[in-house]
């Protein structure tokens, strides 16, 4: 494993020092894109009926397949203390330092395990991404970056920090079935938007919580067009550099779609990844967002 140093003087002499970056499956990249950035993960728990599974080895169409024979959403299990510390104690064995980057507290319990197991060790800096899925991606590929540079651990966390209020995450979703089952979303709201064929946006707000944007009718193509052209009106200082297109078993005239405008737009690299079976067990079927950092020039 290549590993990435931190200069350090002790006494006259310089040391170097090797940090991870770290998160939970919640962070919806494939292994490729894990290995690429150099993340480490530890998984959430995905219960379908007495069946447990980690998120990454259970897969989304396995969730919407148990949701379509039994109505009943699976139950995710935020990872908890214990196992933080585990984690972090392991990862302490091979690396100095640890940056890690958590789901939003405004969405699980597993940020404040996380600050509360980091809290007994250290050289363990949690950062909440006030954020979810790629969301998260986005803020560890820059830890990576700033980690390559040189910057010491405590540098790091500091401007990844700063950053997060810069995302823009959100998604248009083809169904509010799984909103419902979860308790997100109430009888009467579910029984509008299915009477007019709605689709609504769901953006994550800077206090890491989810609200309902606009509102979209129409074929999924056009949905996702539009969603795209109105995300990027409103959020419209992108960072240019990179950008993902994350969705839930999308078609892929839906992931051309908004692949053809984000082109135009000008982004360099467009990464398309898959939401894992946390985040699609909330989302369900045909869910895409296009997510990026709002701090361009």
């Amino acid at each position: 494993m290549a590993f990435f140093f931190e200069k350090c003087y002790t006494k006259g002499k310089i040391y170097y020092m090797n940090i991870a970056v770290s998160a939970e499956s919640t962070i919806d990249l494939p292994k490729e894109l894990l290995e690429r950035f150099k993340i480490e993960v530890i998984p959430f728990t995905v219960l379908l009926g007495e069946k447990a599974a980690l998120d990454g080895e259970i897969t989304p169409p396995e969730i919407f397949d148990y949701v379509d024979k039994t109505g009943v959403l699976p139950k995710t299990s935020a990872v908890n203390e214990f196992q933080y510390s585990e984690y972090f104690k392991e990862l302490l064995t091979k690396y100095d330092a640890i940056i890690h980057i958590s789901l939003s507290d405004g969405i699980s319990s597993s940020c404040q395990h996380a600050i509360t197991a980091s809290s007994k060790l250290k050289n363990v800096y949690v950062i909440n991404s006030k954020s979810l899925s790629t969301g998260i991606a986005l803020l560890a590929i820059y830890a990576r970056q700033l980690v390559d540079q040189g910057l010491e651990a405590s540098e790091v966390a500091k401007k990844v920090k700063e950053r997060v209020p810069h995302l823009q995450v959100s998604f248009v979703l083809n169904t509010v079935e799984y909103l419902f089952k979860g308790g997100r979303c109430s009888s009467l709201q579910r029984f509008g938007v299915n009477l007019l064929r709605i689709k609504p946006q769901i953006i994550v707000k800077k206090d890491g919580t989810m609200a309902s944007g606009s509102k979209y009718r129409g074929k999924n193509k056009e949905v996702v067009e539009q969603y795209c052209l109105d995300t990027l009106k409103k959020f419209n200082t992108p960072n240019k550099d990179l950008i993902f297109i994350t969705h839930s078993s999308a078609s892929p005239d839906m992931v051309e779609a908004a692949r053809d405008i984000l082109k135009r737009k000008g982004f360099k690299e467009i990464l398309e990844t898959y939401a894992g079976a946390t985040i699609s067990s909330h989302c369900g079927p045909k869910c895409l967002g296009i997510l990026y950092f709002n701090d361009g020039n």
